[in-house]
Parts: structure tokens; sequence; C-alpha cells
């Protein structure tokens, strides 16, 4: 049984009560546009999943047609006006939103029913894993209007590598699913019809393992992807197993594989 709670008329979050809650952005109207206040709400949300240990896997998506089209227009014109120092805070506050999504210590899945442009393009890279629906479409259009996508880079570059990314962030043409694929924007391509089905099968999955291991393992793919390979990454990563195999939860799952059963964790257990 899922539950879905309106926190505001923007953001939605539906618990499913086995651990998987999925956030949707809700202005259909406007293809998930979104403005700042868009942004502070689903920060907000997101950080409270954060803290929330009932909530194992966050689903990320859209509702209506499309994930999200970018910068809302109204949004877009009322930032014109703005002075450098208005932009600089605004830009710091979907910073701030995208590396929350990013450095979530729970596996977030970006479930992608349709366009997403600009900003869009954005909350999937930062998300862990990315599933498509065939429709899917794709765009980097800043540099369309002038401008650049600034604070959405750094998790863009991560997703689809440098090379890619200056073709598409410099050409902002649009894009289908299976480039989106190749490229590593997405990791499959499914059906309109089985994306729900896929999104649930691979939460499911994800329920199987150790929560607090997906959460180090996070920081540790963090740590390892953005450092120099030293002698102190060697030695930090071999500190940060021997400090997870000693833990309550690394027992469980040693003890647990080791006496042919599931450990406490897994939702069939």
């Amino acid at each position: 049984m899922s539950e879905t709670t309106m926190t505001s008329d923007i953001v939605l979050v539906e618990r499913t009560g086995i651990g998987v809650t999925t956030v949707i952005l809700n202005r259909p109207g406007i293809h998930n546009a979104f403005d700042d206040t868009l942004i502070r709400e689903l920060t907000r949300v997101l950080r409270e999943l954060e803290d929330d240990t009932a909530t194992r896997v966050v689903v990320l998506g859209g509702a209506g047609k499309s994930f999200s089209a970018g910068a809302d227009l109204n949004w877009m014109r009322r930032i014109a006006g703005y002075s450098e120092a208005e932009n600089l805070q605004d830009a710091r506050e979907l910073a701030a939103l995208l590396r929350t999504l990013y450095r979530l210590g729970k596996p977030t899945v970006a479930r992608v029913q349709g366009a997403a442009f600009g900003g869009g393009v954005g909350l999937v890279a930062a998300c862990d894993m990315a599933i498509a629906g065939e429709v899917a479409s794709f765009a980097l259009t800043e540099v369309k209007l002038g401008i650049i996508p600034s604070v959405i880079s750094p998790y863009v570059v991560a997703a689809i590598g440098p090379r890619q990314s200056r073709r598409y962030c410099l050409s902002a043409e649009r894009f289908d699913a299976a480039e989106a694929h190749r490229i590593g924007l997405v990791h499959e391509v499914v059906a309109m019809a089985e994306l729900d089905t896929r999104v649930a099968t691979l939460a499911r999955q994800l329920l199987g393992n150790g929560p607090a291991a997906l959460a180090e393992c996070k920081d540790l793919l963090h740590a390892v992807s953005w450092g120099p390979l030293d002698e102190t990454m060697v030695e930090d990563t071999a500190q940060r197993i021997a400090r997870v195999r000693a833990s309550a939860e690394g027992q469980e799952g040693l003890n647990a594989f080791l006496q042919k059963r599931r450990p406490a964790w897994h939702p069939g257990a």
C-alpha cells in the first residue's frame, strides 16, 4: 500500500510502506519547470528524507508528460532584472539543491518519463541511477539563452564525461533516450508501459542491501571519484572497510551470508 502526502502543492511525497519514497515534481501544467519556490521546497523535502529512517530508497519523478523542463519562464523573467548579488543568491539555492540530491545518504533513482531540459538534466545527473521511458528527450539549452549550465555542470560532467558534455552543452541540441543511454546519462531505457515496473524492481533490489552500507558506499564513491589515487586514499579505503566490517550491520550481513539466511534489513526477512 502506498500513501501520498502533499507536503505542498508543488512537491508530492509518496511512501510505499516498505522503505521506498517517491518525490514528485507537481507542476505538470508547465512541464515541472522550477522556480525559487520549487527549489526551496524540493531541498527541504530531500533534507527531511535524509533524516527519515523509514525511507531507504528515494525515487524522483515528475507529474504529467515531462520530467522537468528546467527553469520556469516567469522565474526567468523575474531574475532577468536581478542584480549580480541577487543572481548569486539564487544560483546558490539551486546549487544547494543539486548537492543535497547528489550527496543524499540513500540511493536515488530518477524516473524519466518525458522531457528533461536544462536543470532537469541536472536533476537526472545528480541521481545515482536513472531509468528513462523510450519517449524521453533531453537537452542542455542554456547557451541558446545566452547563459551557461553552470551549477549543474559538475553532475553532468560526472555522468557523461567531458567530451560528451562539450558537445551537448555547446550545441544545445536535443537528444533522445537512446542517446542518453549511450552517453551514460541514463542507465536503462524501457517501454513506457514498463517504466514503473522497472523502477519498482530496481528499488526492491536496493532494499535488499544494507542501508548503512549504501550510505557508506555512496560516501566512498564520492571520495575516490574526486580525489587522487595516493597513499592517503589507499589508507582511507582500508580504514573504511575495517570500520564497516566491524559494525553491527556488517556483522549481521556477514553472518546472514554464512548462515544462508536473509539479513535483518531485507524486506523478505
